[in-house]
Protein backbone atom coordinates (compact mmCIF):
# COMPACT_ATOMS: atom_id res chain seq x y z
CA UNK A 1 0.00 0.00 0.00
CA UNK A 2 1.74 3.27 -1.38
CA UNK A 3 -0.42 6.16 0.51
CA UNK A 4 -0.72 5.38 4.47
CA UNK A 5 -2.01 7.74 7.05
CA UNK A 6 1.74 8.31 7.63
CA UNK A 7 2.64 9.57 4.57
CA UNK A 8 -0.72 11.88 3.96
CA UNK A 9 0.41 13.01 7.48
CA UNK A 10 3.97 14.08 6.85
CA UNK A 11 3.24 14.90 3.37
CA UNK A 12 0.76 17.51 4.88
CA UNK A 13 3.20 18.74 8.37
CA UNK A 14 6.27 19.66 5.06
CA UNK A 15 4.14 20.50 2.49
CA UNK A 16 2.56 23.01 5.11
CA UNK A 17 6.65 24.33 6.00
CA UNK A 18 7.01 24.24 1.95
CA UNK A 19 4.47 26.40 1.62
CA UNK A 20 5.73 29.21 3.31
CA UNK A 21 8.60 29.23 1.12
CA UNK A 22 6.06 29.43 -1.81
CA UNK A 23 4.17 32.22 -0.12
CA UNK A 24 7.43 33.94 -0.23
CA UNK A 25 8.70 33.03 -4.12
CA UNK A 26 4.77 34.16 -4.69
CA UNK A 27 5.07 37.72 -3.23
CA UNK A 28 9.19 37.75 -5.46
CA UNK A 29 8.83 36.33 -8.09
CA UNK A 30 4.86 36.53 -9.16
CA UNK A 31 3.67 39.78 -7.44
CA UNK A 32 6.97 42.06 -7.46
CA UNK A 33 8.11 40.12 -10.72
CA UNK A 34 11.68 39.38 -9.24
CA UNK A 35 14.47 36.56 -9.80
CA UNK A 36 15.61 36.37 -6.64
CA UNK A 37 17.97 33.53 -6.46
CA UNK A 38 19.24 33.61 -2.94
CA UNK A 39 16.36 31.23 -1.20
CA UNK A 40 18.31 28.13 -1.25
CA UNK A 41 21.13 29.83 1.54
CA UNK A 42 18.75 32.20 2.90
CA UNK A 43 16.31 28.94 4.02
CA UNK A 44 19.34 27.49 5.64
CA UNK A 45 19.96 30.44 7.43
CA UNK A 46 16.77 30.33 8.82
CA UNK A 47 17.57 26.63 9.77
CA UNK A 48 20.94 27.71 11.12
CA UNK A 49 20.16 30.52 13.06
CA UNK A 50 16.75 28.73 14.70
CA UNK A 51 18.58 25.60 15.30
CA UNK A 52 21.53 27.26 17.28
CA UNK A 53 18.69 29.65 19.40
CA UNK A 54 16.72 26.37 20.34
CA UNK A 55 19.56 24.63 21.53
CA UNK A 56 19.97 27.95 23.66
CA UNK A 57 16.50 27.11 25.22
CA UNK A 58 14.55 29.37 22.97
CA UNK A 59 12.36 27.75 21.00
CA UNK A 60 10.18 30.58 20.04
CA UNK A 61 12.44 33.43 20.15
CA UNK A 62 13.91 31.35 17.45
CA UNK A 63 11.22 31.59 14.84
CA UNK A 64 11.65 35.71 14.92
CA UNK A 65 15.29 35.11 14.63
CA UNK A 66 15.33 33.61 12.08
CA UNK A 67 13.03 35.57 10.41
CA UNK A 68 15.14 38.64 11.77
CA UNK A 69 18.48 36.89 9.67
CA UNK A 70 16.35 36.70 6.95
CA UNK A 71 14.94 39.67 6.75
CA UNK A 72 18.33 40.87 6.71
CA UNK A 73 19.79 38.80 3.72
CA UNK A 74 16.72 39.84 1.80
CA UNK A 75 17.76 43.87 2.27
CA UNK A 76 21.26 42.86 1.58
CA UNK A 77 19.90 40.81 -2.13
CA UNK A 78 17.75 44.27 -2.85
CA UNK A 79 19.72 46.70 -1.63
CA UNK A 80 22.56 44.96 -4.41
CA UNK A 81 19.38 45.52 -7.20
CA UNK A 82 18.28 48.28 -6.10
CA UNK A 83 21.17 50.57 -4.94
CA UNK A 84 24.34 48.95 -6.59
CA UNK A 85 22.39 48.06 -10.13
CA UNK A 86 23.67 44.60 -9.69
CA UNK A 87 21.31 42.22 -11.98
CA UNK A 88 18.89 40.72 -9.99
CA UNK A 89 20.24 36.78 -10.92
CA UNK A 90 23.68 37.78 -9.91
CA UNK A 91 22.85 39.99 -6.53
CA UNK A 92 20.92 36.30 -5.61
CA UNK A 93 23.75 34.30 -6.68
CA UNK A 94 26.28 36.77 -4.90
CA UNK A 95 24.28 36.49 -2.04
CA UNK A 96 23.18 32.47 -2.08
CA UNK A 97 27.58 32.09 -2.30
CA UNK A 98 27.92 33.92 0.54
CA UNK A 99 25.62 32.88 2.68
CA UNK A 100 27.17 29.38 3.04
CA UNK A 101 29.82 30.84 4.66
CA UNK A 102 27.80 32.85 6.83
CA UNK A 103 25.91 29.69 7.89
CA UNK A 104 28.97 27.55 8.67
CA UNK A 105 29.70 29.90 11.05
CA UNK A 106 26.54 30.80 12.16
CA UNK A 107 26.74 26.83 13.29
CA UNK A 108 30.57 27.25 14.96
CA UNK A 109 31.89 25.50 12.12
CA UNK A 110 30.03 22.25 11.87
CA UNK A 111 27.96 21.74 8.80
CA UNK A 112 25.78 19.37 10.68
CA UNK A 113 24.12 19.34 14.21
CA UNK A 114 21.13 17.37 16.11
CA UNK A 115 18.81 19.04 18.77
CA UNK A 116 17.33 16.07 20.10
CA UNK A 117 16.46 16.17 23.88
CA UNK A 118 16.14 20.20 23.54
CA UNK A 119 12.89 21.67 24.14
CA UNK A 120 11.15 22.87 20.90
CA UNK A 121 8.04 24.66 19.94
CA UNK A 122 6.62 20.85 18.84
CA UNK A 123 7.44 19.47 21.99
CA UNK A 124 6.19 22.70 23.71
CA UNK A 125 3.01 22.29 22.30
CA UNK A 126 2.63 18.44 22.98
CA UNK A 127 2.62 19.38 25.99
CA UNK A 128 -0.54 21.17 26.23
CA UNK A 129 -2.25 18.14 26.21
CA UNK A 130 -1.96 14.28 26.96
CA UNK A 131 -4.76 13.00 25.17
CA UNK A 132 -3.83 10.72 22.33
CA UNK A 133 -5.42 12.98 19.12
CA UNK A 134 -3.52 15.74 20.61
CA UNK A 135 -0.06 13.68 20.75
CA UNK A 136 -0.71 12.33 16.89
CA UNK A 137 -1.19 15.26 15.46
CA UNK A 138 0.05 18.33 17.43
CA UNK A 139 2.92 18.57 14.87
CA UNK A 140 0.18 19.11 11.94
CA UNK A 141 -2.01 21.34 14.25
CA UNK A 142 0.67 24.04 15.04
CA UNK A 143 1.61 24.27 11.61
CA UNK A 144 -1.51 24.82 10.50
CA UNK A 145 -1.66 27.77 12.97
CA UNK A 146 1.78 29.02 11.69
CA UNK A 147 1.10 28.88 7.86
CA UNK A 148 -2.71 30.70 8.94
CA UNK A 149 -1.24 33.28 10.97
CA UNK A 150 1.43 33.80 7.98
CA UNK A 151 -1.49 33.91 5.59
CA UNK A 152 -2.96 36.11 7.40
CA UNK A 153 -0.52 38.55 8.05
CA UNK A 154 0.24 38.84 4.20
CA UNK A 155 -3.56 39.23 2.75
CA UNK A 156 -3.69 42.29 5.45
CA UNK A 157 -0.15 44.05 4.17
CA UNK A 158 -0.88 43.19 0.88
CA UNK A 159 -4.03 45.44 1.06
CA UNK A 160 -2.35 48.42 2.96
CA UNK A 161 -1.07 51.35 1.17
CA UNK A 162 2.52 49.87 1.07
CA UNK A 163 1.21 46.35 0.18
CA UNK A 164 -0.56 47.84 -2.93
CA UNK A 165 2.72 49.44 -3.92
CA UNK A 166 4.48 46.04 -4.05
CA UNK A 167 1.57 45.07 -6.28
CA UNK A 168 1.75 48.14 -8.44
CA UNK A 169 5.59 47.68 -9.32
CA UNK A 170 5.55 43.92 -9.82
CA UNK A 171 2.64 45.50 -12.70
CA UNK A 172 3.92 48.02 -13.78
CA UNK A 173 7.45 50.25 -12.33
CA UNK A 174 7.06 53.08 -14.24
CA UNK A 175 3.77 53.83 -13.43
CA UNK A 176 5.06 53.43 -9.81
CA UNK A 177 7.62 55.97 -10.51
CA UNK A 178 5.81 58.41 -12.23
CA UNK A 179 3.36 58.66 -8.94
CA UNK A 180 6.88 59.97 -7.30
CA UNK A 181 6.95 56.55 -5.40
CA UNK A 182 10.61 54.83 -5.06
CA UNK A 183 10.13 51.51 -6.41
CA UNK A 184 13.46 51.29 -5.10
CA UNK A 185 12.61 51.05 -1.46
CA UNK A 186 9.65 49.13 -2.17
CA UNK A 187 11.31 45.92 -3.95
CA UNK A 188 13.64 46.10 -0.66
CA UNK A 189 10.70 45.83 1.43
CA UNK A 190 9.26 42.83 -0.53
CA UNK A 191 12.07 40.94 -0.77
CA UNK A 192 13.07 41.56 3.21
CA UNK A 193 9.24 39.99 3.87
CA UNK A 194 9.90 37.23 1.20
CA UNK A 195 13.65 35.88 2.68
CA UNK A 196 11.87 36.97 6.30
CA UNK A 197 9.04 33.94 5.66
CA UNK A 198 11.83 31.62 3.82
CA UNK A 199 14.03 31.77 7.08
CA UNK A 200 10.98 30.98 9.18
CA UNK A 201 10.14 27.81 7.09
CA UNK A 202 13.88 26.54 7.68
CA UNK A 203 13.91 27.06 11.71
CA UNK A 204 10.34 25.52 11.78
CA UNK A 205 11.54 22.34 9.68
CA UNK A 206 14.44 22.17 11.74
CA UNK A 207 12.58 22.36 14.96
CA UNK A 208 10.52 19.66 13.32
CA UNK A 209 13.20 17.43 12.20
CA UNK A 210 15.27 18.45 15.28
CA UNK A 211 18.41 18.44 13.13
CA UNK A 212 20.53 20.91 10.78
CA UNK A 213 22.36 19.66 7.78
CA UNK A 214 24.78 22.82 5.57
CA UNK A 215 22.73 20.76 2.78
CA UNK A 216 19.15 21.14 4.08
CA UNK A 217 18.27 24.68 1.60
CA UNK A 218 19.73 22.69 -1.51
CA UNK A 219 16.48 22.98 -4.26
CA UNK A 220 14.15 24.97 -2.31
CA UNK A 221 14.15 27.45 -5.03
CA UNK A 222 12.96 24.88 -7.53
CA UNK A 223 10.39 23.29 -4.76
CA UNK A 224 9.11 26.69 -4.01
CA UNK A 225 8.47 27.53 -7.72
CA UNK A 226 7.43 24.49 -8.67
CA UNK A 227 5.01 24.58 -5.83
CA UNK A 228 3.35 28.22 -6.92
CA UNK A 229 2.96 26.68 -10.20
CA UNK A 230 1.52 23.36 -9.46
CA UNK A 231 -1.08 25.30 -7.25
CA UNK A 232 -1.74 27.64 -9.75
CA UNK A 233 -2.25 24.78 -12.38
CA UNK A 234 -4.49 22.32 -10.08
CA UNK A 235 -6.08 25.01 -8.48
CA UNK A 236 -5.93 28.52 -10.15
CA UNK A 237 -8.69 28.82 -12.26
CA UNK A 238 -11.02 28.19 -9.29
CA UNK A 239 -12.34 31.84 -7.92
CA UNK A 240 -13.35 31.25 -4.98
CA UNK A 241 -9.93 29.85 -4.02
CA UNK A 242 -7.84 32.88 -2.70
CA UNK A 243 -4.17 32.80 -4.70
CA UNK A 244 -2.26 32.22 -0.84
CA UNK A 245 -4.34 29.22 -0.92
CA UNK A 246 -3.39 27.88 -4.25
CA UNK A 247 0.01 28.41 -3.29
CA UNK A 248 -0.25 26.55 0.01
CA UNK A 249 -2.19 23.35 -1.97
CA UNK A 250 0.61 23.52 -4.31
CA UNK A 251 3.05 22.95 -1.80
CA UNK A 252 1.35 20.41 -0.16
CA UNK A 253 0.64 18.49 -3.77
CA UNK A 254 4.57 18.66 -4.46
CA UNK A 255 5.71 16.67 -1.19
CA UNK A 256 3.00 14.13 -1.22
CA UNK A 257 4.33 13.37 -4.81
CA UNK A 258 7.93 13.35 -3.37
CA UNK A 259 6.84 10.94 -0.17
CA UNK A 260 4.95 8.65 -2.88
CA UNK A 261 7.70 8.15 -4.29
CA UNK A 262 9.80 7.40 -1.59
CA UNK A 263 7.45 5.23 -0.84
CA UNK A 264 7.43 2.77 -3.84
CA UNK A 265 10.72 2.59 -2.87
CA UNK A 266 12.94 5.42 -5.17
CA UNK A 267 16.36 6.09 -3.83
CA UNK A 268 16.58 8.96 -1.52
CA UNK A 269 19.64 10.44 -3.37
CA UNK A 270 17.15 10.54 -6.46
CA UNK A 271 15.32 12.60 -5.44
CA UNK A 272 16.61 16.35 -6.30
CA UNK A 273 16.48 14.64 -9.81
CA UNK A 274 13.02 13.78 -9.15
CA UNK A 275 11.99 17.48 -7.88
CA UNK A 276 13.53 18.65 -10.87
CA UNK A 277 11.03 16.43 -13.12
CA UNK A 278 8.17 17.28 -11.23
CA UNK A 279 8.84 21.03 -11.72
CA UNK A 280 9.37 20.01 -15.90
CA UNK A 281 6.06 18.96 -15.83
CA UNK A 282 4.29 21.53 -13.94
CA UNK A 283 5.85 24.23 -15.86
CA UNK A 284 4.82 22.57 -18.99
CA UNK A 285 1.52 21.78 -17.79
CA UNK A 286 1.15 25.56 -17.09
CA UNK A 287 1.97 26.40 -20.14
CA UNK A 288 -0.10 24.17 -22.11
CA UNK A 289 -2.78 25.34 -20.22
CA UNK A 290 -2.06 28.96 -21.05
CA UNK A 291 -1.10 28.73 -24.52
CA UNK A 292 1.79 30.63 -23.18
CA UNK A 293 5.61 30.81 -22.12
CA UNK A 294 5.12 29.19 -18.37
CA UNK A 295 5.27 32.02 -16.23
CA UNK A 296 4.62 31.48 -12.81
CA UNK A 297 2.35 34.46 -12.68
Amino acid sequence: MFITPAIIQTAFEVGLIYSLVALSLYLSFSILNLCDLSTDGCYTLGCAVGAMVTIAGHPVLALFAAMFAGVCSGFITAFLQTRLGVESILSGIIVNTGLYTINLFVMGLSSNISIFGTDTIFSLFKGLSTSEFWVNWHKLILIVIIVIIACALMAIFLNTKLGLSIRATGDNEVMVTSLAKDSGKVKIVGLMIANGLVAVAGSVLCQQQRYFEISMGTGMLVMGIASVIIGMALFGKIPVIKPTLVVIFGAIVYKACLSLAINMGINPNNLKLLMTIIFLIALISRRAMDGKGGSVK
